[in-house]
């Protein structure tokens, strides 16, 4: 068991720049975004452009190998670090590695215990998240120094928003606020598999549909929060003897860290965040019963967290008795000083999104039928479908994008109070498959070498590399899927095979967007026309740019490698070009932007007015977008924005011939054909294919 720590400190004679009152200096607002990834955590403080005026974040997972597991480096001199997705870090002041800190004792942030387990240490979630803020304050209030000195204004945090990764699971006491046990069940483990196997062979189809119809998400998939808490009863004495006793707290990582975060310890989550558990029902926003039985969870015992908009008051920020900022060893003086008199402002949380709905909110991708992908370790792409659920029938799973309850007290569109929905379509191997060829290939020393190794052939040359390491997502679900490599001959090189993994990648997101184009158009479709090809060529009779999204949004690690995105715009076709997001850290601005949007009226909106606000200084930096003929407020697409303004935005158009396009789509479906239901050969037995949702119809 956890000892009980308590905040003892008393706020010290060195008064925080950061934290004088407005009165005595004039100040400019910022929002502070607390952002907890799978492999980091970051505390970034935005402005009203977008711009990140300060930043501190603690790589906490790096691509290791067995030797240094065993024996862990203390100095970078032991070798090069590379982070989740591959790509090469170094520490700075705004940036700390886990790994090279080892002296200091803290439990590692991530644990592999088993083959495909994969746990994180909630106490050490929120040192990581203090650490990063209180660096963060430190780093303001140098800045704000220096503002004095000139006299001129002086920056101050309004309020913060939270974002997280969704569906790992923690449970904790309610008498003692701690963890039951020193781990949570992060949202890519697979331990519950023979739970969901086992299910898989005894539920009736019916029961199925009735599920996914609630829940608008795969019923026999290992990643939901509902299996993780299920094995958490059945494996783990301790859990299921505070389950008995009523004293049982659940909750996703937004839950923990606003239960430790806030002055009366609240114990809410988001909407985004609790329609990733499966608990709750997508029809009335609420946990429902027959789910929870389902899972034979009693909601007499359990104690769930209150399901809140994405954006509205989650509490006032006050760190929680559960860490000792002066005796837990990890914070030095300065940053103990400065998170003690934070401690005291009454800071309101007015933000909270799970990582992906954050992202979309981030990418500007407010429109229905806007889309965003965020290229990680995995590769998830979400598509806005308004305000009416549709459950896919190929393949995707519906979930929530945001709720902003207050913006249509002042927006002329009525519907953007209610929830906005999503498609979502999840790819398990993006960044990973390039850590693949680096690590287990040695096809190139770094990661940020896989575009420029590719771009040395003008094709794969006839290979097809279908990355499902650990099977297929969607739209195909088939956990029997492993990966393969097809087409090699004497021919192929390693620049054939680099480049074949990266179209890997990419024609799963082709394959994700024709599965959503197909649910929305349902049956006003004919099966045989591909809207993500030439409508002409089809015989469309309207424009598919103009019909759904002609955009998509991409950020992430892969995202940086223009030649990366080159070779998915060729994938994608004429019909659609690709915007790299301008703002590098998507997902911790989508929950600034919640957090602003938490103002009932725009005077309460400290940096934005309404969403076209965030659009005319996040992308525009202020000046409004120039005219075009035919076209008006967000339907522009200005593309001559300088890259002085915004070195990171750039747009991807299609260069593909359309016979070869075309010609290697069909060998990607082949090869996927080939490479579905490997296990079920060779094992003998059944692995069961994910459900996809049974029901189109909108509700």
């Amino acid at each position: 068991m956890y000892k009980l720590f308590v905040i003892t400190r008393r706020v010290g004679s060195i008064r925080s720049l950061a934290t004088m009152p407005t009165s005595m200096r004039k100040t400019i607002p910022l929002i502070a975004s607390i952002d907890v990834g799978t492999t980091s955590s970051r505390v970034i403080l935005f402005d009203k452009f977008g711009k990140e005026v300060a930043k501190h974040q603690i790589e906490y997972s790096t691509s290791l190998t067995s030797k240094r597991e065993l024996s862990p480096r203390t100095t970078e001199e032991d070798g090069p670090i590379y982070s989740s997705v591959g790509m090469l870090i170094k520490e700075n002041e705004n940036l700390e590695i886990e790994d090279l800190h080892k002296v200091l004792k803290k439990p590692s942030t991530l644990n592999y215990p088993k083959p495909g387990w994969v746990e994180c240490n909630p106490i050490n979630l929120l040192i990581n998240v203090l650490q990063c803020l209180g660096s963060t304050l430190l780093s303001l209030n140098k800045i704000n120094e220096r503002l004095l000195d000139k006299d001129a204004p002086i920056y101050k945090i309004s309020s913060i928003g939270i974002t997280n990764m969704r569906e790992t699971t923690i449970v904790w006491s309610k008498k003692t606020g701690l963890p039951i046990i020193p781990y949570g069940i992060v949202w890519n483990d697979t331990r519950n598999a023979n739970i969901i196997n086992s299910l898989s062979k005894i539920i009736p189809k019916k029961t199925v549909t009735s599920i996914q119809q609630k829940t608008g998400l795969p019923l026999f998939s290992t990643y939901f929060s509902c299996s993780k808490l299920r094995w958490l009863l059945d494996n783990e004495p301790e859990v299921k003897k505070e389950y008995d006793l009523g004293n049982l707290m659940f909750g996703t990582v937004d839950t923990w860290l606003l239960t430790n975060l806030t002055q009366n310890n609240n114990f809410v989550t988001d909407i985004t965040n609790a329609s990733r558990t499966g608990f709750m029902n997508l029809n009335t926003l609420k946990y429902d019963e027959e789910l929870l039985n389902f899972w034979n969870v009693d909601s007499k015992k359990i104690n769930l967290p209150e399901i809140l908009p994405s954006s509205g008051q989650f509490g006032t920020f006050k760190i929680s008795d559960t860490i000792n900022l002066d005796k837990c060893g990890y914070f030095p003086k300065p940053l103990t000083e400065v998170l003690c008199n934070f401690n005291q402002l009454n800071i309101p949380i007015q933000g909270c999104l799970g990582d992906q709905s954050a992202s979309l909110v981030g990418q500007l991708a407010y429109k229905k039928g806007s889309a965003k992908c965020t290229y990680g370790t995995g590769c998830f792409l979400l598509y806005n479908i308004g305000t009416k659920k549709l459950l896919s029938r190929h393949g995707a799973i519906t979930t929530i994008g945001y709720w902003f309850p207050n913006l249509d007290l002042d927006d002329k569109n009525n519907e953007l109070n209610k929830p906005q929905f999503a498609l979502e379509g999840s790819i398990a191997v993006a960044g990973s498959v390039v850590q693949w060829l680096r690590d287990n290939l040695r096809l190139f020393p770094r990661a940020q070498d896989v575009g420029p190794l590719a771009n040395t052939v003008p094709d794969s040359g006839g290979v097809v590399f279908v990355p499902a390491f650990s099977g297929l997502f969607a739209p195909y679900w088939d956990s029997n899927a492993r990966a393969t490599i097809m087409g090699i001959s004497q021919y192929t090189t390693a620049s054939h095979i680099a480049r074949a993994a990266v179209e890997g990648v990419c024609f799963q997101c082709r394959a994700i967007l024709k599965a959503m184009t197909s649910d929305v158009y349902g049956e006003k479709l004919n099966p045989k026309i591909d809207l993500l090809e030439d409508n002409l060529v089809n015989d469309v009779s309207f424009a598919y740019e103009r019909k759904l999204f002609s955009t998509l949004c991409v950020d992430g690690g892969m995202s940086r490698s223009e030649e990366v995105m080159q070779i998915q715009a060729d994938i994608l076709g004429p019909c659609i070009k690709i915007r790299r997001s301008p703002v590098l850290e998507s997902t911790a601005l989508g929950a600034a932007i919640a957090a602003n949007m938490a103002g009932k009226t725009k005077e309460d909106r400290v940096l934005w007015k309404d969403f076209h606000d965030v659009k005319k200084y996040v992308f525009y930096n202020g000046h409004p977008p120039s005219k075009v003929e035919g076209l008006k407020g967000d339907d522009l697409q200005r593309e001559d924005i300088s890259t002085d303004d915004h070195p990171n935005l750039q747009y991807f158009k299609s260069q593909s011939n359309d016979a070869d396009r075309r010609k290697h789509w069909k060998m990607w479906e082949t090869a996927v054909k080939r490479s579905t239901g490997w296990l079920t050969e060779i094992d003998g037995e059944h692995v069961p294919v994910l459900e996809k949702p049974q029901n189109g119809k909108t509700s």
